[in-house]
C-alpha cells in the first residue's frame, strides 16, 4: 500500500518533490540511457521479476525499473542504437540461468535413476527380520545334530530332528512370502516421481490434472519457459544474421570476380587498341616516307627546247615510258614497305600501276597539263 502511494506521488509530483530548492538545482533527472536503468527491462523483461516469491527467486534487481523510462525508450529516435546492446545483455543473463537450470535437471535425472536402482532394497520390519534369522539358525543347528546322530548310528533321534527341520522350512517359506508381500505393497503405495524438463522441479507421476495444470501455469515454470524461449530466439536470430552475412560475402566475392574479369577484358581491349594505334602510326610513317619519295622522284618530263622540236612527240613518249618503268619499280618496293606491318593489308599484293591511280601517272599527266602556254606540242 505504501509503495503504491509513493508511486502515485512520484507520478504526480515527480521524484524530486521532497528536495529543497538548492537540492533540486543539483538534482538530475534520470534518463532511460543512464547506467542506473535496467536495459533488460527496457528491451523485453527482467529475469529478476519472473521468480518473485518462488524457490528460484533472484532477489530485487539492483537497477531501476520505470515504465515511464520504458515508454521514453520506445519513443526515442535512438531506440535502434541501443536495441542490440540491451538484447545482448539480456541474452547473457538468460544464458547463465539456462546453464544453471540444465545442471539442475541433469542432477535430477541422476537422482531418479538412483531411486529406481535402490527401490528393491526397501527395509522390512525388525521383528520379522529377527524371526527369519532365528529360523535359519535353528535349521542350521538341527542339521549339524542330524549329521552327528547319523555317524553314531542313532537313527530314531535323527528322524525326529529331521521332522523339526521340515517344520522350520515351512515356517521360513511362510515368513519369506509375507516379507515379499509387504515389500510389494510398499512399492505400490510409493509415489513415483517425474522431472519437469523446463524448470527442473520434481512432480508426482500420474498426478491429478489440476495439480499438473497448476504447475504448468506457475510463476517458476512460466518464467523459465520465457527465459528458454528468449535464448532460443536470440540464437536463431544471430544464426540467421550470420547466414545472411555469409551469403552477402559470397555475392560480393562473385561480383568482385566479375569485376576482375571485366577489368581484364578492358585491359586486353586497351592493349589491342594501343597496338592498333602503334600500327596506324607505323603505317602513317611509311606512307609519309612514301609520299616524300614520290615528291623527290624525277617525275617531270623535261620540256623540249627550240632545237629539239624536230623530235616531237616521239621524244616525249620515250621519256614517259622510261619514267613509268622506273616509277613502277619504286612504287612496288615502297608498297611492300608500307604494307609490311599493316594489320589489314599485310597479305595483299601491290596494285597494278596501270589499273590504280598511281601517283606517278597522276603527276605525269598533271605536269603535262600544267605546261606553259608558250610550249608547242
Amino acid at each position: 500500500m505504501v509503495e503504491a502511494q509513493r508511486a502515485l506521488l512520484d507520478e504526480l509530483m515527480g521524484t524530486a518533490r521532497d528536495l529543497t530548492a538548492e537540492e533540486r538545482k543539483a538534482h538530475r533527472e534520470i534518463r532511460w540511457d543512464d547506467k542506473e536503468v535496467c536495459g533488460c527491462f527496457l528491451v523485453k523483461f527482467c529475469p529478476h521479476e519472473l521468480f518473485v516469491n518462488t524457490k528460484s527467486d533472484l532477489g530485487p534487481c539492483p537497477k531501476i525499473h520505470d515504465p515511464k523510462l520504458k515508454e521514453s525508450y520506445d519513443m526515442s529516435t535512438r531506440h535502434d542504437m541501443y536495441v542490440s546492446r540491451f538484447e545482448a545483455e539480456l541474452f547473457q543473463f538468460c544464458e547463465k540461468l539456462v546453464q544453471d537450470l540444465d545442471r539442475k535437471v541433469r542432477r535430477g535425472r541422476e537422482r531418479l535413476a538412483q531411486d529406481m536402482d535402490t527401490s528393491s532394497l526397501i527395509p522390512i520390519s525388525t521383528e520379522k527380520s529377527d524371526q527369519l534369522v532365528n529360523i535359519e539358525e535353528s535349521i542350521k543347528k538341527f542339521l549339524e545334530e542330524i549329521e552327528t546322530f547319523g555317524e553314531e548310528g542313532k537313527v530314531d533321534e535323527a528322524e525326529a530332528l529331521m521332522k523339526k527341520v521340515d517344520v522350520l522350512n515351512v515356517e521360513k517359506a511362510i515368513m519369506t512370502q509375507q516379507i515379499n508381500n509387504e515389500r510389494g505393497l510398499i512399492l505400490s503405495q510409493e509415489k513415483k516421481m517425474a522431472l519437469c524438463e523446463t524448470c527442473g522441479s520434481f512432480l508426482v507421476a500420474n498426478d491429478a490434472t489440476e495439480r499438473t495444470q497448476s504447475h504448468m501455469t506457475g510463476k517458476q515454470h512460466v518464467g523459465f519457459g520465457l527465459v528458454r524461449e528468449y535464448v532460443i530466439e536470440y540464437q536463431a536470430r544471430k544464426e540467421k544474421l550470420r547466414e545472411d552475412e555469409r551469403v552477402m560475402r559470397d555475392k560480393d566475392d562473385i561480383l568482385a570476380n566479375y569485376e576482375n574479369v571485366d577489368k581484364e577484358k578492358e585491359k586486353e581491349k586497351f592493349m589491342r587498341e594501343k597496338e592498333r594505334d602503334r600500327e596506324r602510326e607505323r603505317y602513317r610513317k611509311v606512307e609519309h616516307r612514301y609520299r616524300e619519295n614520290e615528291r623527290a622522284s624525277p617525275r617531270r618530263v623535261p620540256t623540249r627546247d627550240q632545237g629539239e622540236r624536230g623530235r616531237g612527240r616521239d621524244h616525249c613518249s620515250k621519256q614517259k615510258s622510261h619514267y613509268e618503268t622506273n616509277s613502277k619499280k619504286y612504287f612496288r618496293s615502297d608498297w611492300n614497305q608500307l604494307h609490311r606491318h599493316h594489320p589489314l593489308r599485310s597479305s595483299h599484293s601491290p596494285p597494278n600501276s596501270t589499273v590504280h591511280n598511281h601517283p606517278a601517272n597522276l603527276g605525269y599527266h598533271h605536269q603535262r597539263s600544267s605546261r606553259s602556254p608558250n610550249h608547242r606540242a
